[in-house]
Parts: C-alpha cells; structure tokens; sequence
C-alpha cells in the first residue's frame, strides 16, 4: 500500500488535507473521482474532524506522500 495526500483547496488561503492508503496514484484518482459533487467527512492526522462537499471545493490535488520518520535517534550531524 502506498501513501497518498489529497489537498482540498477552497481558495488561495484555505484548505483541508487528508491521507489514504491505497495500491496506486490510478486507484487514489478514482478515490477523489467517486467523491465528486458529495458529502464526505474524515478525521485527520491530528484527530480534527471534518466535514465538506467536494463540490465546493475549487481544486483537488493528489500526491503520493512519502511519510519521514520522524526519530529522535536519527539526528544528522
């Protein structure tokens, strides 16, 4: 499974991002394809709940994300 982000843009200040797992950037695609024009609701990575119509949303993006690790034990020298 690979990590995608998907950004919600309503205008050039405000937006909403939210992670899913899926096989492919093809399959992610379809994801935000079957949402179009509906109600949805998530939590995000900081336990925020959300509620929106991707109709009203102005640009969709999908990215594959590649999560760092965050570790205190790997500091770079």
């Amino acid at each position: 499974m690979q990590e995608f982000k998907i950004t919600y843009f309503f205008d050039e200040e405000h937006y909403i991002r939210r992670f899913i797992h899926t096989d492919s950037m093809e399959s992610a695609q379809l994801f935000v394809q079957n949402e179009r024009d509906q109600y949805i609701s998530f939590t995000d990575s900081r336990g925020i709940y959300h509620e929106l119509h991707t109709g009203k949303v102005q640009v969709v993006q999908v990215s594959e994300y590649h999560r760092a690790e965050k570790n205190k034990n790997n500091k770079k020298l």
